[in-house]
């Protein structure tokens, strides 16, 4: 029996259920970033005169602070440092703690029992679901949104409800168009603002309703919070940890990858409720042994310097003037987001004279092979595309000359609307 064969019969057959049993791998579908990333390389062949402008990629274009990268250094270099972290240190959960009081304005957390770290946002939000879904369990989460909020649901043999976010509603989740049955068996709800894709923000007031819809259905609410501070135009950063109630029915997930220029560093923290911070450190424990300390004292030196998130958010505020401007006067309907990195934009319904749009993904396709300018398409709720502003560019001035370049493009042919 060749090779070949036995791994057909004997490998391609264990596999678990949860990722395709034995038709993993056969599986012909090609998932929607893996369609981006063929686009891309076929339209750089094709055109490789013009340079692709990559807003698709939800990932900072600058390095983090010298200041954090030269504690980085420092801690590196010190012996009691080489060991395994477990579930972290005690200077990191104080920093984090502190951050979350200067910066939101979050009294009374305990850095002993109500913050824990994480290897970055992903890993948390992956383990997260272990310590409740039952098979048949189901979690609430929004679409668009980040679908390993519902993998791991699915994993476990829970079942996933998807709340749309409209425009209609200023993309806040209607709680009250969730059915009753949903709501009394759900034992998660998944929340992230500012909203990847729709860069929307929640208010004092939505966060309330949430705690009083959690506390009538024994729901857990889970916030992540990756953009947490990036709010542009007088808007506060505003954490659900700063409502009251919101620590008796839930978490919230911070991560420094977004805020902080740090995304291969893979540092974050899971804060509030102390039960839940108990059973997810639990999990963690069985799943990681910490992240590098020196990582973890670069990053307490990072959160006791919000000032350096400032400086970013900044930066994405201004380029965002120049997009949100630039698709304007294209006929776009273009609206400036009022936290995170991304712009969420509702597709034309064709080019005269060219091509018509049934889907963003249409679109999106579009713009890559015909203008090399990369997006992420959305049909959810809706037919959208997301633009990124953390393209590669050094100083206003090669900011200035992205957007024109954009706008130069996409100019190149009339939309309809």
């Amino acid at each position: 029996m060749s090779i070949e064969m036995y791994q057909e019969t004997y490998i391609q057959q264990q596999f678990a259920e949860r990722i395709g049993g034995a038709n993993y791998g056969k599986d012909t579908a090609i998932y929607k970033f893996e369609k981006i990333k063929r686009a891309k390389a076929a339209a750089k062949k094709e055109r490789p005169e013009l340079e692709l402008i990559d807003m698709g990629v939800g990932e900072p274009d600058d390095m983090a602070d010298s200041a954090i990268v030269a504690k980085l250094v420092e801690e590196a270099g010190k012996p009691e440092n080489r060991g395994y972290a477990d579930n972290g240190i005690a200077d990191f959960k104080t920093a984090a703690a502190r951050y979350l009081q200067e910066v939101f304005q979050v009294e009374g957390i305990d850095p002993t029992t109500e913050i824990v770290h994480s290897i970055g946002s992903k890993p948390a939000l992956a383990m997260l679901p272990t310590c409740f879904i039952n098979p048949g369990d189901i979690t609430i989460m929004t679409v668009p949104g980040y679908p390993v909020l519902g993998t791991h649901t699915q994993y476990l043999g829970g079942s996933v409800y998807t709340v749309p976010l409209t425009e209609e509603n200023h993309f806040l989740p209607d709680l009250d168009a969730i059915p009753e049955d949903i709501a009394l068996k759900a034992k998660l709800l998944y929340l992230n603002y500012p909203n990847n894709p729709t860069g929307a923000c929640a208010s004092v007031e939505f966060f309330t309703e949430v705690i009083a819809w959690a506390h009538k259905y024994n729901v857990v609410v889970i916030h992540d919070a990756p953009y947490a501070a990036l709010t542009y135009d007088g808007i506060r950063p505003l954490s659900f940890l700063s409502v009251p109630g919101a620590k008796d029915v839930g978490i919230e997930l911070h991560s420094l990858s977004k805020s902080y220029n740090m995304t291969g560093w893979r540092i974050g923290f899971v804060a509030g409720n102390p039960l839940i911070v108990k059973a997810f450190s639990d999990v963690k424990d069985n799943n990681d042994s910490g992240q590098f300390i020196a990582i973890q004292k670069a990053a307490a030196y990072g959160l006791a310097h919000p000032e350096i998130t400032e400086a970013i958010a900044a930066k994405y505020s201004r380029r965002h003037n120049l997009l949100v401007a630039a698709l304007n006067e294209l006929g776009f309907r273009a609206e400036k987001p009022k936290g995170s990195f991304f712009l969420y934009v509702a597709i034309p319904k064709g080019v005269e004279g060219g091509p018509r749009f049934e889907s963003a993904e249409d679109f999106s396709q579009y713009l890559i092979r015909e203008k090399l300018i990369s997006t992420v398409p959305w049909d959810d709720a809706g037919h959208y595309v997301r633009f990124s502003v953390t393209f590669e560019a050094h100083g206003f001035e090669k900011e200035q000359s992205v957007i024109a370049e954009i706008k130069r493009r996409l100019s190149e042919v009339k939309f309809q609307f």
